[in-house]
């Protein structure tokens, strides 16, 4: 089992997230929750990660928070939801967003999320309410480097910010019109993603 990583950032392509740790460079899946606060590349940074072992594939989940590691297991032992839809909760929503609609059955807010039907929402609500009680929002954030800055802006950030939305589980139509709508010139694919998102929850 893998803990954590620490290592240099060598790539941020929402949602993936390759950090260089002793020579290997390990492919991490994060929510955009974590991306937001990363540091530039080739800083240092330290992600809590949550490994799956499948028949066809071994994915290793990071988060930059315990707390939203935490979360995204529990949310894992809800029948029917998988990695791709705990990824989408938490890049829809920040943890406490989360809890406060389980513990208030807002199922309206969740089945924003894509993937997320009536039912879905109502297992969750009904599935985590009493395991979240007293859930403690503790943990240490990601570490290194200037937090939440991006050196890089690529010319193709629209492209990128489509194609993250669209592995989140957005409709391309869906992610491109909105991203499309995303007020404001010359922003990164993480600030494009950010408030493209806001525009998807509201």
């Amino acid at each position: 089992m893998i803990g954590y990583l620490r290592g240099i950032i060598k790539l941020k392509s929402p949602p993936i997230v390759i950090i260089e740790a002793g020579g290997i460079g390990y492919e991490v899946e994060a929510p955009m929750s974590t991306f937001y606060d990363l540091p530039d590349l080739d800083k240092e940074a330290t992600l809590h990660t949550h490994f799956v072992v499948r028949e066809d594939a071994q994915l290793l989940y990071g988060f930059g928070k315990l707390r939203d590691r935490d979360l995204f297991r529990h949310v894992l032992k809800v029948n029917g939801v998988g990695p791709r839809m705990g990824l989408a909760i938490l890049s829809a929503m920040s943890t406490e967003e989360f809890l406060t609609c389980v513990r208030g059955d807002d199922v309206t807010s969740l089945t924003r999320i894509p993937g997320v039907g009536k039912k879905t929402a109502e297992r969750l609500i009904i599935d985590l309410r009493d395991r979240l009680e007293g859930f403690e929002a503790a943990g240490a954030g990601v570490a290194a480097g200037d937090v939440g800055a991006t050196a890089d802006q690529p010319a193709n950030a629209s492209r990128d910010a489509i194609s993250a939305l669209e592995a989140l589980g957005y409709k391309p139509t869906e992610a491109a019109k909105t991203v499309r709508a995303v007020k404001g010139k010359n922003l990164g694919t993480e600030a494009l993603i950010r408030e493209a998102l806001k525009i998807l929850a509201s």
